[in-house]
């Protein structure tokens, strides 16, 4: 018979650990991949258009419409000043029209998507805002507009399926619900098991909707829960597989995962960190493996794993760096970290083009270290 894969667990506030309420085998529908954004109509209210965008619109009302790239709605205070960026992407100009509030701007029709990198799902103005401040994709002006809409689709969101928890041997608070007959068998946690039956990470937390007797044999059951947290996405199975016999031993295993991979990987890396473990003196060397880093999760993947070992954590973008660098994650600065094969990262890193936040680039990145004294030796 195969461990089981994942156990059912509630937190017990008595105990004050987590219960484990179910052993389990497989789990159905528990990824969830981020959707890629869905395009929707704006109107950018009371514009008074300048640079490119004047020129695009010029050609939407020759051609019907034209293509005009990133907008970035600049958030201003009542001082006009910037207090937040959101971002739309594959921008188009549908047309154009004379501002009801005030004849001398326009009012512009785009179609967009939301750029994932946004802070949050709709941007609001301060009170006493003028508005937003309009800036191209490499932060051109482009004029300002004193408000933005969302013209609904009338659409509804797709529901996700719940997830189908197969095969579970229930035990404690569950096993009793179950012989009581009880509706409501609470909310539990689902966590991934490695093949030693340890914790590898928390899946998704959910209600316990239902249960029926499971074809996987007697005494099992297959429990529906109803997720409430974000479902882990596809490329968590992957990773898990590479942690199965525990925290990994052999470096680099994460560099055979794709983005969406290493970024889960750095996750996984966070949930192991020990923070009682003490860092290493301050002054010391550190050597990063430049050979994989192509991408900006795969250079925190690494530097992980220079700092802490294989499976190691040391932040996964620059503000967890940051809070890093402070002590307690394995390091303290000032330190030296010598970087081996950094043409490798010199030659891929900040290459995609600029949607919202792009990535660091190489240089950028040399520039953040040298702010913070850490040397950095490239070889």
């Amino acid at each position: 018979m195969e461990p089981p894969k994942y156990a059912l667990a509630a937190y017990s506030a008595e105990d004050e650990i987590d219960e484990i309420w179910a052993l389990c085998a497989e789990a159905e529908n528990l990824f969830g991949d981020p959707q890629p954004p869905a395009r929707g109509t704006y109107e950018l209210i009371g514009c008074a258009p300048e640079g490119e965008l004047s020129k695009v619109l010029t050609r939407a009302r020759e051609d019907g419409s034209a293509p005009v790239g990133t907008l970035t709605l600049e958030i201003l205070d009542k001082e006009g000043a910037q207090v937040e960026e959101w971002f739309l992407e594959d921008v188009r100009v549908l047309g154009d029209r004379p501002c009801a509030r005030d004849l001398s701007l326009r009012d512009i029709t785009i179609e967009a998507s939301e750029s994932p990198d946004n802070p949050y799902d709709y941007p609001q103005c301060p009170p006493l805002s003028p508005g937003y401040r309009l800036l191209g994709a490499q932060s051109e002006p482009w004029g300002g507009c004193r408000d933005l809409a969302h013209v609904l689709d009338g659409q509804p969101d797709l529901a996700e399926p719940w997830v189908r928890v197969l095969g579970c041997a229930p035990r404690g608070a569950l096993q009793a619900a179950l012989d009581a007959g009880e509706e409501d068998l609470g909310h539990a946690r689902l966590i991934r098991l490695d093949a030693s039956g340890r914790t590898v990470q928390s899946a998704v937390e959910g209600e316990l909707v239902a249960w029926i007797p499971s074809a996987r044999g007697r005494g099992l059951v297959d429990v529906t829960l109803e997720p409430w947290s974000e479902r882990p996405p596809t490329a968590a199975e992957e990773v898990w597989e590479l942690w199965d016999g525990g925290r990994p031993t052999e470096p680099g295993l994460w560099a055979g995962c794709g983005a969406e991979g290493r970024r889960h990987w750095l996750s996984m890396a966070l949930d192991h960190h020990e923070p009682d473990r003490p860092d290493a003196e301050a002054g010391g060397t550190f050597h990063l493996d430049g050979r994989r880093i192509t991408d900006l999760p795969g250079f925190f993947c690494a530097l992980g794993e220079a700092v802490n070992g294989p499976g190691g954590y040391f932040g996964w973008g620059l503000d967890a760096l940051d809070d890093c660098l402070c002590g307690r994650w394995g390091a303290r600065w000032p330190f030296t970290l010598v970087w081996h094969d950094a043409e490798v990262a010199r030659t891929c890193l900040g290459l995609v083009p600029r949607t919202g936040q792009r990535p660091w680039t190489f240089e950028e990145l040399l520039e953040f270290f040298g702010e913070k004294g850490i040397a950095v030796r490239l070889e």
